[in-house]
């Protein structure tokens, strides 16, 4: 099995505290050599300057490709130019395009007024400058606010059309939840790479709590099991996350996915046994570029 390209998914920092957690974090993963890294942003723009710092550091440190989320919550279409703008002043070249969730105290998204009123719309102007890759999200189960998988693919279809060059998915908990999502985009037409998102489980009641808010089901073994951990205590839950998710990417691996992309919540630990079991070792040497 050769070595898959893997990434990794932090967000920005909003204490002292969680900056510390997030530069360790990157540096204890920067020298897996990833292909690239995003930084989150938060609902309704809340984490637009911390973001881009966040971005900044770490292209500017650790020398990685680094993907800027981007959303069209609460900003007009030239203030989030702008930002796209900013970011290919310091450098940056990726940005993972999306919708956006909610903002605090609101049922659904609402377009602004004078902003883009999708991420197609986003994708669009953002592929007319030129100079970006794109990439944008992908959802293996429905979308909380979609029909059904059927549409999900569809648009994912007009994204890629729009000039996305490669979607990074939702968590899931099993393989074939992604093969046939990926065998559906195939007979759609869409060529564009199609990341698979991983989640190593930090916490079992988080892990159910994020489920349930991006609408990934939670198989019946994953319940059981897991369950079983968390009432033994931390080291019967890590061993068994690190366990699940090894045998998840090695099914995925077997199954021809050349790539993997993983969400670490801004720690470490975990991702880095998995990738260590993967036989994705170190390839660089912070020292030249810290």
């Amino acid at each position: 099995m050769s070595r898959p390209q893997i990434s990794f998914e932090f967000f920005p920092p909003k204490t002292l505290d969680a900056s510390f957690r997030l530069w360790e974090t990157a540096r204890a993963l920067a020298p897996l050599a990833p292909d690239f890294v995003s930084v989150t942003y938060g609902a309704g723009g809340t984490t637009r300057k911390l973001t881009h710092e966040a971005v900044t550091t770490i292209h500017r440190h650790y020398g990685i490709p680094v993907a800027a989320h981007l959303t069209c919550v609460e900003a007009t279409r030239a203030e989030t130019m702008e930002i796209v703008q900013a970011y290919a002043d310091a450098g940056i070249r990726e940005i993972v395009a999306l919708r956006g969730d909610a903002p605090k105290g609101q049922d659904r998204f609402t377009p602004h007024p004078e902003g883009f009123s999708n991420t197609v719309e986003l994708i669009e102007a953002i592929a007319a400058r030129g100079d970006m890759t794109i990439r944008v999200g992908a959802y293996p189960e429905p979308h909380p606010d979609s029909s059904g998988t059927d549409a999900d693919v569809a648009w994912l279809k007009r994204k890629v059309d729009a000039g996305a060059t490669s979607a990074i998915t939702q968590f899931f908990f099993d393989a074939d939840t992604f093969f046939r999502f990926r065998d559906k985009c195939a007979a759609a037409g869409i060529d564009a790479p199609i990341i698979p998102g991983i989640l190593p489980i930090q916490g079992w009641a988080g892990a159910k709590r994020f489920a349930a808010t991006c609408g990934t089901s939670v198989p019946a073994w994953a319940e059981e099991a897991f369950s079983k951990a968390a009432a033994q205590g931390p080291a019967a839950e890590r061993a068994l996350s690190e366990q699940a998710c090894v045998k998840l990417c090695r099914d995925l691996l077997d199954g021809g996915v050349d790539r993997l992309h993983f969400y670490t919540l801004n720690r470490p630990d975990l991702t880095l046994a998995v990738c260590g079991a993967l036989g994705v070792e170190p390839l660089r040497d912070l020292g030249a570029v810290a």
